[in-house]
């Protein structure tokens, strides 16, 4: 996301100060060459592709569009709506303080964890060091009660702990994707009380963002909303996307539409409400925005917390795990001394 929050940011400024869009590209591709720039080879490919693409006559709009997903679906959109409304700058510079955004709201969420992750792997650590120890110094005692002793106990608990992470990684990975089978997963974590509330306005925050750039393009109302929708990438929100298409599709206002969906808070009917009856939903939904973005951040402050807390109930757990694991070893171990 970095790259792509710089690539919108340099284009706005380029194409801004009357330089073509191929000219962007080609330096955009070239800069991805160079191996301090940071970008991956697959991602350096398809930057290449896209310049080349522009140079033979095609719209950067194809271009992008022949990378197949390496660029997020409504980057796609947005580009080709700017290209086509000659607003191509003003796309870019909004997709910059978007990226950007998202990310600075990343940097304070991974500092806040940052100390209890520390303090996790700590002790993550300390248990292998006495898995391994134990085989060395203990004669294969295993004062853990795990039944890991030595070199081949330490190899195991290590695989055990490379599969819990892959499958962590793999299942917030296929949420962030929006991939079906994680639908019942946000449905249920959006019915938590802290945690819920705070995913639900991040969700809306994107969403209002998304509304507020599309109805202000040429774009179709339908295409408008469905792309909005994805911005969430919540089951709660995607789910509703063809009821939400056929309401409009039926002559249905866009008011409507929502209130049919079942799944937005009054407060983001009510603006959508008053921005159609006065003719200036896209501003209503750039103030809607604005205001999610604050709540956005009082949002992340609450998730900060919870997640600092369930890493320190984590550690706790382990530690108190471990202090009755060696506590009982050395009960029975006195036990089998007095029994002499």
């Amino acid at each position: 996301m970095r790259h792509l929050a710089g690539l919108c940011r340099r284009s706005a400024t380029a194409l801004g100060a009357g330089i073509d869009v191929r000219t962007v590209l080609a330096r955009e591709a070239e800069r991805t060459a160079r191996p301090t720039f940071g970008w991956c080879p697959p991602a350096r490919g398809r930057l290449r592709a896209a310049s080349e693409a522009v140079h033979r006559g095609e719209s950067l709009a194809e271009a992008l569009a022949a990378t197949g997903d390496f660029f997020p679906p409504l980057f796609c959109e947005l580009v080709a709506v700017g290209e086509q409304s000659g607003h191509l700058s003003e796309v870019f510079a909004q997709l910059a303080d978007h990226y950007e955004g998202r990310l600075q709201l990343r940097r304070v969420f991974l500092g806040a964890i940052a100390w209890p992750m520390i303090e996790l792997a700590a002790a993550v650590v300390v248990i292998g060091f006495l898995i391994w120890i134990m085989g060395v110094i203990g004669h294969g005692i295993d004062p853990l009660g795990f039944g890991l002793v030595g070199n081949v106990g330490l190899m195991i608990y290590i695989a055990l702990l490379a599969t819990v992470g892959a499958l962590f990684f793999l299942i917030i990975e296929a949420v962030r994707r929006g991939l079906v089978w994680t639908s019942p997963i946000q449905r249920a974590v959006l019915r938590l009380p802290v945690l819920g509330r705070a995913l639900q306005t991040l969700a809306l925050a994107r969403m209002a963002w998304a509304l507020h750039l599309t109805l202000n393009t040429d774009m179709d109302v339908r295409r408008a909303l469905r792309l909005s929708l994805r911005t969430t990438r919540n089951a709660r929100y995607t789910d509703q996307i063809k009821l939400i298409e056929a309401e409009i599709g039926a002559g249905n206002s866009i008011h409507a539409a929502f209130v049919a969906a079942g799944c937005f808070p009054a407060d983001f009917l009510d603006a959508v409400a008053v921005g159609e009856q006065s003719g200036a939903l896209v501003e209503s939904m750039g103030r809607l925005s604005r205001l999610y973005q604050d709540q956005a951040r009082t949002a992340l402050a609450a998730l900060n917390a919870l997640a600092g807390f369930a890493v320190y109930a984590a550690v706790a757990l382990v530690i108190i795990v471990l202090i009755f694991r060696l506590a009982g070893f050395y009960f029975r171990t006195l036990n089998d001394v007095l029994k002499w």
